[in-house]
């Protein structure tokens, strides 16, 4: 009998059961398609070996026009800015304590001994930075310049720290008094969403006294969302204040121990009214054609109150003036309010227009250049969107997951068909689902999602989208952010274990293996068969075709496994029940042929890898294979 070529088609189908999908592939892990045929996955290494601490959720890159190569990083607990693998906190800082702070010192000792009245916040900890602000004059010989600043403390008490500082005092002295104020970092947010009954969250009057709340109350996780204006980063927490940080003009390098302002305090410095920038935002970015701020939710226009925030209102400040979002006939403020959904939830910058997503529909922002500066148009309705970062653009198409799909925007809305979907959406945590990200990677013309599976609280799933090849896959892994920049050479991606309180920036398609340990990876084909089924098949060879070209090991080698079963219903095996020999091989870089020995009505070919430094891509292997009756 002639060999049967074992060529299935590219992509794998849960939609199909094993049986039924024949021809097709079924399982993977870690693998991905390169001209049909499958393959393990680049590798990825640590970008910077320090932790950063939290939960990254969202990552900006940009070079300055001084050429600093900056990244920025958003977690739960931290802003940072890496730069040539060094992270610094920019975190902003928060309101002053309220109260009489007194600041003391010794004689000939470096040390400033700090208590306030009012107690410091929880996360007010031993190493943590803090503000210091208010000295007109040298405190115990201990100069101005040094007293004013951000200092790293140790917390001696509740209400008490202690800094160093370069001058010994000459002197013992203390002053005090509400001008002297102490600033600590914003709190902390949300590692990932929660949900309590707390009290008076129902409707006055309902329900017995002294008891909870019937209906839950979400505590949302902490998202950041960044751009860059100019040199400068804009940021502001989901639903939150907005903030800037300036860059600077040294030539030497940026002053990235700065930290970041309120937008406000932006504009009082640059003499435009703190009063009219939006206090609350759901997500502030840079139209970068026309050069300008824009807020997608707001409060208006004339409020200062964060509880006068609209969800569905858009404004945006005067042109190329990021710190004027007062309105006038003299330049370009203004805004502009949605009017289907109940609240946005993410607006993207796509060639020739933002597409901004309601909870229900999706609309489109063009720049006008005219007296009405903005047009708003609904580009579609009942169209849902699975978290303000599930969506990224691609070859000048947008790809997004909805609740229940995956879409595509192309001039129009479309659904994008999917292999995998029920895999993906029956198998998905809907409590966490503000967590699910997307990214490109341009390099394999894919696209990405990250998701927790339903029994877990953090990404540790992802389905990848290959736009060139129109096909799907899928593996686990977990990543909290992902950043596909042309400005460094691979794909970042930033990570934190589920429950651990710091992580790691890490280069994908970088090198072959998990960051120096190996990478696990397989693909599965669905069932195959003679005849379809109607007589059994006896296997006795199997000729390998795998190319290891890129392996950096000595002796790579992948696993073949050869599962079959008889029945559809039936749970493939790896041991012929008949003779009890396991199925399985190891094949190198120059095994010509394996002797097997199989019988069965349906099989199903496995390649598993899990050695360091291998790469392979799997052709077309040959089974040597015949009928052998039908009992």
């Amino acid at each position: 009998m002639p060999f049967i070529k074992l060529q299935f088609k590219p992509g794998v189908n849960r939609d199909q059961t094993a049986y039924s999908n024949e021809g097709g592939w079924y399982a993977c892990d870690k693998i991905r398609f390169r001209s049909g045929y499958p393959e393990k996955l680049g590798g990825w290494t640590k970008s910077a070996p320090d932790a950063f601490s939290g939960y990254c959720r969202q990552m900006w890159n940009w070079v300055t026009t001084y050429a600093d190569d900056i990244l920025a990083l958003g977690t739960d607990t931290k802003v940072y800015l890496e730069l040539a693998g060094v992270y610094s906190d920019i975190t902003p800082f928060d309101t002053a304590l309220a109260g009489s702070n007194t600041f003391a010192v010794t004689n000939t000792f470096a040390l400033v001994t700090v208590t306030t009245t009012t107690a410091l916040p929880s996360w007010v900890v031993t190493g943590e930075p803090v503000q210091v602000a208010g000295f007109a004059v040298a405190l115990g010989g201990i100069p101005i310049t040094e007293l004013n600043g951000v200092h790293t403390v140790t917390v001696t008490g509740t209400n008490s720290f202690t800094f160093t500082t370069t001058t010994a005092a000459t002197s013992t002295t203390s002053v005090s008094g509400s001008g002297y104020t102490v600033q600590a970092e914003i709190a902390p947010g949300n590692a990932i969403a929660t949900y309590g009954y707390g009290w008076g969250a129902g409707t006055w009057s309902r329900g017995s006294w002294g008891t909870g709340s019937s209906t839950p109350i979400d505590y949302p996780q902490r998202d950041w969302f960044f751009d860059n204006f100019d040199n400068d980063l804009v940021m502001n927490i989901r639903n939150g204040a907005p903030y800037w940080w300036r860059r600077g003009t040294s030539s030497s390098g940026p002053d990235i121990s700065t930290h970041a302002i309120t937008l406000q305090a932006y504009a009082t410095a640059e003499g435009f009214s703190p009063n009219a920038v939006p206090v609350q935002v759901m997500q502030i970015m840079v139209s970068q054609q026309d050069r300008h701020l824009i807020a997608f939710g707001a409060v208006p226009f004339g409020s200062t109150n964060p509880d006068d925030f609209d969800p569905m209102l858009i404004r945006w400040a005067d042109q190329d003036t990021p710190g004027d979002w007062t309105p006038s006939q003299t330049n370009t403020a203004g805004d502009l309010r949605i009017s289907r959904g109940s609240r946005i939830v993410r607006a993207l910058p796509t060639r020739q227009e933002i597409l901004v997503w309601t909870d229900t529909n999706l609309y489109t922002l063009q720049f006008l250049g005219t007296t009405d500066v903005f047009s708003l148009q609904e580009y579609a309705d009942n169209v849902s969107i699975m978290s303000p970062r599930a969506v990224a653009s691609a070859a000048s198409i947008t790809y997004w997951m909805g609740q229940d799909k995956f879409y595509a925007y192309t001039g129009r809305v479309e659904t994008l068909p999917c292999t995998l979907r029920d895999h993906v959406f029956n198998n998905i945590n809907l409590n966490q689902s503000d967590q699910v990200i997307c990214g490109t990677n341009e390099q394999w013309n894919e696209i990405w999602w990250f998701y927790p599976t339903a029994n877990s609280d953090y990404n540790d799933a992802y389905v990848v989208y290959n736009h060139l090849e129109r096909i799907w896959y899928y593996g686990t892994l977990g990543r909290t952010a992902w950043l596909d920049t042309p400005i460094r050479h691979w794909p970042q991606a930033a990570n934190t274990e589920g429950g651990a309180t710091s992580g790691y920036l890490y280069s994908h398609e970088n090198g072959l293996d998990a960051d120096g340990d190996p990478m696990e990876s397989y693909i599965q084909s669905s069932d195959f068969d003679l005849d379809d089924g109607d007589n059994f098949m006896l296997t006795r060879r199997i000729l390998p075709d795998l190319n290891f070209a890129s392996s950096t090991a000595s002796s790579p080698e992948v696993t073949l496994e050869l599962r079959h079963r008889n029945f559809p219903g039936a749970a493939l095996q790896t041991e012929d029940e008949d003779n009890a020999r396991v199925i399985q091989t190891t094949v190198g870089e120059y095994t010509e042929q394996v002797f097997i020995r199989a019988r069965a009505r349906q099989m199903a070919l496995k390649v598993i890898s899990d050695g360091l430094g291998v790469q392979w891509q799997l052709g077309a292997p040959r089974l040597d294979a015949r009928q052998d009756g039908r009992r």
